[in-house]
């Protein structure tokens, strides 16, 4: 299925646990479960952003050797999920790059672990997608995206919620989660 959707996995800013705003490390395991979970739906593409040079060198060498090294030649699987991820130095850029390539106006959406007013579930999201413009869901990493991130963006999902009441997922179960029930909800 054809979309522009995309999504970004923001390593700054987030929060600490005490609440400071950080620049948080690179996990690389997200970068390969977040893309196959992105390729699995259809997801245009997929921005990495960090400000630190050293996690965006690290970032690029996985890339590198899973799309033009030996990984992409031993898994074409995985090679075609890695294919869809750009390392950008903050959220700005990738948003330019989106409207540069689709011509279109982007609309953020923000995620958080948190409860947030004015949050639209899955469901109402996918059903509100509209072809004239490009949606970018981002993702925080660390203990999640910072308040004033939250706020600059256009829409907020609600949390993943779960039945025993703990809410710390990996970001990679959540953006495989909230993925099923957007494009679940929009096949139907």
């Amino acid at each position: 299925m054809e979309n522009d959707i995309y999504l970004a996995l923001i390593h700054y800013p987030v929060v600490n646990k005490k609440g400071d705003s950080i620049a948080s490390a690179l996990t690389t395991i997200d970068m390969h479960d977040i893309a196959r979970a992105g390729k699995t739906f259809g997801v245009k593409g997929i921005f990495i952003v960090t400000p630190l040079e050293d996690q965006k060198v690290l970032a690029q060498e996985v890339i590198d050797h899973w799309v033009s090294g030996v990984g992409g030649q031993i898994n074409p699987f995985r090679k075609q999920a890695l294919e869809l991820i750009s390392v950008t130095d903050c959220f700005d850029e990738a948003v330019e790059k989106i409207t540069k390539e689709n011509q279109k106006p982007v609309i953020s959406v923000a995620t958080s672990a948190a409860a947030h007013r004015g949050a639209v579930s899955a469901e109402s999201f996918s059903r509100a997608l509209n072809n004239n413009f490009s949606y970018v869901i981002t993702f925080g990493t660390a203990w999640g995206l910072s308040d004033d991130f939250i706020e600059s963006c256009d829409n907020v999902l609600e949390p993943v919620k779960g039945a025993a009441g703990y809410n710390h997922l990996s970001v990679r179960s959540a953006v495989s989660i909230l993925l099923d029930r957007i494009f679940r909800t929009e096949s139907n």
